[in-house]
């Protein structure tokens, strides 16, 4: 939490490093901004702050249509909140209420409905219902202005159950229908793609990211270049494919996107932020390793802007780290190479956009075949139908650390590997890796590694980047 001094210096100077931190209210407007707005700063006994964009929204101001606080980057978990809550609003940003009811999504979690909405109301002072809504504006809000999809499409993707709720809660939110804010922002892009852009704070190391990405890219699922990356990606029962082109001067990324299931819209947008790591504090996190490490060569060897190089999901990561056991990156490419023209199944991207061609297997066609064309010892193949036959019969509860170690051939290291890049943990470390190992030899750096909890798996990402 900032003092009211510190949210003072950075909303006068604009500082991007607190963009999506906290959210600036003018009580004489009833409109809240981003700190990094570019109108004329308000007195400031005439302000409020809030650390979410859904609080002000709460206590009834309407976003800034200039700095658009629906296109920052996003906050920490809610601090203080219980690990429920802190879930459950994790949960309903992916849009869980808009495929299941309160009691389902409380039941989730091992509660009760009733004590779920006692805890929202305590915690965050309004219900998860309320919350939600606010989260499905914030959404609608940014299609309008940056995407040329329908209005129609916009209710639908942002999880509104009809255009008639829409409209009504849109125009409570924000004082004005969709399609009048949608005149006010026409968009002609010309192109199949739905374009947003997916801001992030400053410092953002995008060459030392996108080196880690290129000797792992995955050919056929994956494309690179000098400034963007992108995939092709399977969702529930969705099918789509990205392009991310970084733009540092103004602190984002372009997002085009393409995708055959409007209603995935938010659930898909919110993960490719967690692949590229977008809502990190890079320099908290820093600071604090920094103050882990003691004032060794190796706290000054940490690169700035250092993220977690994300993998699209927990299935995906655990093959990888199945395949890439006891040998080198370069033969694990390979052999996942071979692994995605033998069983991926066939996808149309653009040529424009690199040779995106194919989907990552599904769990289902790995489960069933024998893995011939692979080379690797047969335990291993084993492991890898053992490991997609878990995913095939119960995708819901397949992430367990019991049921990942129950299959033989998957230990910890494998299982933390995923949990690093499939789920983005801040907190993993692998100090069992040989890599480890010798970045810790190399530097010769004696300290207690629980002390840099918990951002430990930024520190595992800062050891391999030193090798």
């Amino acid at each position: 939490m900032l003092s009211q001094q510190q949210y003072h210096n950075a909303r006068i100077s604009r500082d991007a490093r607190f963009d999506g931190l906290f959210f600036v209210a003018v009580k004489t407007t009833g409109i809240y901004c981003r700190p990094i707005c570019p109108a004329p700063a308000a007195k400031e006994q005439n302000v409020e702050y809030f650390t979410a964009a859904w609080q002000a929204g709460a206590q009834g101001y309407r976003p800034c249509l200039r700095c658009r606080p629906d296109a920052s980057p996003g906050s920490p978990a809610w601090q203080g909140a219980s690990s429920s809550v802190q879930r459950a609003m994790q949960l309903i940003d992916q849009g869980t209420l808009e495929q299941s009811s309160l009691p389902e999504l409380a039941g989730r979690l091992g509660i009760g409905d009733r004590y779920l909405r006692k805890l929202f109301e305590r915690e965050l002072g309004v219900s998860p219902q309320a919350y939600a809504q606010l989260k499905r504006c914030d959404f609608a809000k940014q299609l309008l202005q940056n995407s040329e999809l329908p209005v129609t499409e916009v209710a639908l993707a942002s999880g509104f159950g009809s255009l008639r709720q829409f409209n009504d809660q849109f125009k409570k939110y924000l004082g004005q229908s969709p399609s009048a804010l949608r005149k006010q922002h026409k968009t002609k892009t010309g192109s199949e793609y739905i374009e947003l852009p997916l801001a992030f704070r400053p410092p953002y190391n995008w060459p030392l990211l996108r080196n880690f990405i290129e000797r792992r890219l995955l050919k056929g699922v994956e494309t690179l270049g000098e400034d963007f990356y992108g995939r092709s990606f399977s969702w529930q029962r969705a099918e789509g494919d990205f392009i991310a082109h970084y733009q540092g001067e103004k602190n984002r990324f372009w997002l085009k996107l393409r995708l055959d299931s409007i209603e995935q819209l938010r659930p898909v947008i919110k993960n490719i932020r967690r692949v590229l790591d977008l809502d990190a504090n890079t320099q908290a996190i820093e600071s604090h390793l920094k103050n882990a490490i003691g004032n060794k060569p190796l706290a000054k060897a940490l690169h700035p802007g250092l993220r977690l190089p994300g993998i699209w999901s927990a299935y995906e990561a655990g093959i990888r780290a199945i395949i890439g056991q006891q040998i080198s990156v370069v033969a694990a490419t390979g052999q996942l190479a071979k692994l995605i023209a033998h069983y991926g199944s066939s996808y149309c991207g653009d040529p424009a956009d690199g040779p995106v061609n194919k989907l990552f297997p599904s769990p289902a066609r790995l489960a069933a075949e024998t893995l011939g064309e692979l080379k690797m010892p047969g335990a291993r193949k084993q492991s890898l139908i053992d490991f997609s036959a878990l995913y095939s019969n119960q995708s819901e509860q397949a992430f367990k650390a019991d049921h990942w170690l129950a299959i033989k051939g998957v230990g910890p290291w494998t299982l933390n590997y995923a949990r690093l890049r499939g789920l983005s943990e801040p907190d993993i470390l692998l100090d069992g890796d040989l890599g480890i190992k010798k970045a810790m030899a190399q530097y010769h750096s004696q300290f207690k590694a629980e002390d840099a909890a918990p951002w430990r798996s930024y520190l595992n990402m800062q050891l391999w980047s030193l090798l």
